[in-house]
């Protein structure tokens, strides 16, 4: 993967408070257990409408505008980040944590109705192995 993910304008000012709460929030959920990650995250779904493909890409964008380690080769953080700040818009996607054998290497990322959010690999090249939906 690139160094960088996405060159994006950066947002107005206004703007980026949730963002950085989102990235914040990412940034200490990454450093836990994966059943730590899993079980926080099934507790803020709750309340959350699906969201959608649009809703979805454009939280990850404003990530990736805003924060530098997101826009990178942090996948789980910048997966964590567009999943919190799409809950803080009152939206859920679906979360995923995968792996690929052929060869080894582990992903994380965000979809809507098994559709990946902007990545580069095809929708079926990581099998995912959590997976947060939304309820």
């Amino acid at each position: 993967m690139p160094a960088s993910v996405n060159a994006l304008p950066p947002l107005a000012w206004w703007r980026r408070p949730p963002v950085l709460l989102a990235v914040a929030g990412a940034w200490w959920l990454a450093r836990q257990s994966p059943a730590r990650i899993q079980a926080v995250l099934k507790v803020l779904r709750r309340g959350a409408r699906p969201a959608t493909y649009a809703q979805a890409q454009q939280a990850r964008n404003d990530v990736l505008a805003t924060s530098v380690q997101c826009n990178g080769e942090g996948c789980l953080q910048r997966s964590l980040a567009t999943t919190l700040l799409c809950r803080l818009r009152g939206t859920w996607p679906t979360w995923c944590t995968g792996v690929r054998t052929m060869p080894f290497t582990a992903h994380a990322w965000v979809q809507v109705d098994d559709r990946i959010v902007d990545e580069p690999y095809p929708d079926d090249y990581y099998r995912p192995m959590l997976v947060v939906t939304p309820r």
